[in-house]
């Protein structure tokens, strides 16, 4: 039996995280469980999962969250100190799913105790890229990548050596909106409605603008060591290809498989090996046809925007990513059009006084503040 925390067990990855352990009970002692808000949610799992801790990130409902679990055994806490305690509890693998640059610490916490992490929020490593990655070395820990391109990339160079490589093929599907004419019109409804994936709100914007992609693009720079003019990006719309990896040969190894994250998930638990999960074989036949085309940065400017960041570097992929979350939240709470998202990331970037390279956690937290404070304001009436 093998120890496993999951962090953000109430979001799309940490519920279809549960699931699979669900399916493999015997196979997994459940030993911290977080969420955000969502207590009856956390409960719930803690109690079905017998988890030894949960946690709640909103310290206002840690009296709800005890009373949900009075009498199970189960240790309740709550804050972001509490968060970052449980995440470095000892176990075989570290499922970190929290949406957004507050998974940063909690990942890092659990990067410490040296243990095996299955990440799957992007933005810790596009913010902290490489704080991480030293720390990672540092503990002895083992990085698996969950997003469905990195762990299909993973894959695909399994056996493989990465001086061999002669690139890297990063697929998206496009999103919603992909063939909509005005974009400045486009609600938060439509934005998160996406036509392969079941993901979160804020995740099915970002596939929506392709800042997705972007933040994917700067997570694989930091996760395989390849020159970013190497790492390309080629719009996918069935979602059948996750992505590809040519070597040196002209050999490309592409990682197919349905759109469900059950699926890489399931890889990094149980890498090296496999596990079963309950999707269907793969269909050619049904599928019929698969079409690619390149990104339109003129209309969607994400994957440049994000680009030019990671050429940068220093601050300005922290930059970029705090900037996104900002107004991605604005929008989704209809304080700004759709197309107004890419504006306001290019304005904090554009912006002559960034701030220095961040070298500790601590350091791009205030960088991470700082787009923040930036980004809001641009959000203001002139």
């Amino acid at each position: 039996m093998r120890s496993i925390s999951i962090l953000g067990a109430t979001g799309s990855v940490g519920e279809q995280t549960l699931d699979l352990v669900r399916r493999n009970s015997g196979d997994w002692n459940v030993v911290a469980l977080t969420a955000n808000s969502n207590v009856e949610g956390l409960a719930k799992a803690a109690r079905e999962f017998g988890a030894r801790i949960a946690v709640v990130a909103d310290e206002r409902r840690l009296g709800e969250l005890r009373d949900a679990l009075a009498g199970t055994g189960i240790e309740a806490a709550a804050g972001r100190a509490a968060l970052c305690e449980a995440a470095s509890r000892p176990v075989d693998i570290t499922v970190a799913a929290i949406v957004g640059c507050a998974g940063l610490g909690p990942v890092m916490a659990a990067i410490e105790q040296g243990g095996t992490i299955a990440l799957a929020n992007k933005e810790a490593l596009v913010s902290a890229g490489e704080v991480m990655t030293a720390a990672v070395a540092k503990h002895g820990a083992t990085l698996l990548p969950v997003d469905s391109e990195h762990n299909a990339i993973f894959q695909c160079l399994q056996g493989g050596r990465i001086e061999d490589v002669r690139s890297i093929t990063l697929t998206a599907s496009g999103g919603p909106l992909r063939t909509v004419a005005d974009l400045s019109a486009v609600t938060p409804e439509q934005a998160i409605a996406h036509p392969n994936w079941d993901m979160g709100a804020k995740i099915s914007v970002d596939s929506a603008t392709m800042f997705n992609k972007g933040l994917e693009l700067i997570e694989a720079h930091h996760l395989f060591p390849i020159d970013l003019e190497r790492i390309r990006i080629v719009v996918h719309p069935q979602s059948v290809i996750h992505s590809m990896v040519e070597y040196r040969d002209g050999s490309t190894l592409a990682q197919l498989g349905p759109s469900d994250m059950r699926v890489p998930i399931a890889s990094c638990l149980a890498w090296p090996a496999r596990m079963d999960t309950p999707m269907a074989p793969l269909d050619l036949p049904a599928i019929g046809e698969m079409t690619f085309f390149a990104p339109d940065e003129v209309r969607f400017p994400a994957t440049k925007l994000a680009r030019e960041a990671a050429e940068a570097g220093g601050a300005a992929p922290a930059m970029l990513n705090a900037a996104n979350e900002v107004a991605v939240a604005a929008f989704l709470t209809r304080k700004i059009a759709f197309s107004r998202i890419a504006v306001v990331v290019e304005s904090v970037l554009q912006q002559g006084d960034l701030p220095n390279a961040p070298r500790t956690l601590e350091e791009v937290m205030r960088v991470d503040e700082d787009a923040r404070i930036r980004a809001t304001h641009l959000l203001e009436p002139a």
